[in-house]
């Protein structure tokens, strides 16, 4: 806790080291606070404090950079009288749901959210529709959506040379999600009118990203990552490219989580992206690289850093190291390219990378895609990676490499 000043909240870092929302607490004004996001740069000024009831209820006052220290001490003051009162300073006196309010009730309760994606939520609703955080639902028209819209890719922008698009169609996919939930909850008696986020021909085009590394560029990479110096980085980066895996998954995986013995590599559906379990086999190159990890220590993760969470967070570094300018999902999206090319079946492919089939496809409630199943197309793909990358001996020559 400190006393909270404009040089004091300038300080504090954002995004917080640890990776999460961090609340710093006022000395002087019990209850008011800054709380810094774990994800972005984002920092606002905060009030939290207990209901009647017994509920813990936090009201948002605003962006540090939009609202003063004197303006959100001000408004923390009229917030905490309304508590002291007994009165919810969430709720307009009607009954309505503010944005504020209806954005912490989604998120309280869509406890099936990743932790993840509920603070980009929150991020995004409270840093670009912050002068909305107070106004009730029904108020939101068509129209100031419309506008918003527009506003935000203009100032996004402005500050990083971005079109801003990305943005603000996310923003606003944010808030028709928290306003579909909130309508659902109206009473129906006094129902909410209907969703402002229908801008289905207003949403900024956003061309799906395409980048991979082609037959031409991966013996140059692949050269290229095996001369890290990190070499945590360097199987990080070659995991990935060999299994299609993606960055949070690949960066958090256990060794619990690895049969070596099976050669298995069994992912809870907890840690997936699309919630669904993956029990991927291990193939040669993969088996061998993980082998070779295993030797160095037998520490809780398989990528072990020095970050708060105690493995690899961000691997933009390792990436940077290499020269060449691809994001890792370029390396999921090239291992799934050089698996087309093997001509895998359909679903062989889609399950490979844990990709959900289509909800009329009736064939696929009857396949049972095993590890056993998997085998053999995923040695194949492997097999052609290899091809491509150059890579020449067996698989098991750079264990000698990895000195503990």
């Amino acid at each position: 806790m400190t006393k909270l000043t404009e040089k004091s909240v300038a300080k504090l870092r954002a995004p917080d080291p640890t990776g999460k929302q961090k609340l710093h607490w006022d000395t002087e004004l019990r209850g008011f606070g800054v709380l810094v996001s774990g994800v972005s740069t984002s920092k606002s000024y905060v009030v939290q404090h207990a209901l009647r009831d017994g509920r813990k209820r936090r009201v948002t006052i605003g962006p540090v950079n939009v609202v003063s220290i004197t303006e959100a001490r001000e408004r923390a003051r009229e917030i905490l009288g309304d508590f002291y009162q007994g009165r919810d300073p969430k709720v307009v006196r009607r009954g309505d749901p503010t944005l504020a309010s209806a954005l912490d009730t989604y998120l309280e309760t869509r406890t099936d959210l990743r932790p993840r994606s509920a603070e980009s939520y929150r991020d995004l609703i409270e840093r670009h529709l912050s002068a909305w955080l107070d106004t009730p639902l029904r108020d939101i028209t068509r129209d100031v959506v419309e506008d918003r819209l527009k506003k935000i890719a203009r100032d996004v922008a402005a500050d990083s040379g971005t079109s801003g698009h990305a943005t603000a169609n996310g923003t606003m996919r944010a808030l028709r999600a928290v306003y579909n939930f909130a309508a659902d909850r109206a009473p129906p008696s006094d129902p909410l009118p209907q969703n402002p986020v229908r801008l289905k021909k207003v949403w900024f085009p956003v061309k799906k990203r395409t980048g991979h590394l082609t037959p031409e560029q991966l013996p140059e990479f692949y050269a290229a990552v095996d001369a890290l110096q990190n070499r945590v980085g360097a199987d990080y980066l070659k995991l990935i490219l060999f299994t299609g895996l993606r960055r949070r998954e690949a960066a958090a995986l256990k060794w619990q989580n690895v049969d070596l013995k099976k050669a298995v590599l069994s992912l809870p559906a907890s840690s997936m992206k699309g919630k669904r379990p993956l029990d991927l086999p291990l193939t040669d190159f993969v088996r061998d690289l993980l082998i070779a990890r295993r030797t160095i220590g037998a520490d809780k993760w398989v990528f072990p850093s020095a970050s708060a969470s105690g493995h690899v967070k961000e691997p933009r570094f390792f990436l940077d190291a290499t020269g060449f300018d691809v994001t890792v999902h370029d390396l999921r999206r090239t291992f799934v390219t050089v698996a087309e090319g093997c001509d895998l079946s359909h679903y062989a492919l889609k399950a490979l990378v844990n990709h959900a089939l289509a909800d009329d496809d009736v064939t696929s409630g009857y396949i049972q895609m095993t590890p056993e199943r998997l085998r053999e197309p995923a040695q194949k793909v492997c097999d052609r990676l290899m091809q491509l990358c150059k890579i020449k001996g067996p698989t098991g020559a750079n264990v000698a490499k990895l000195k503990k």
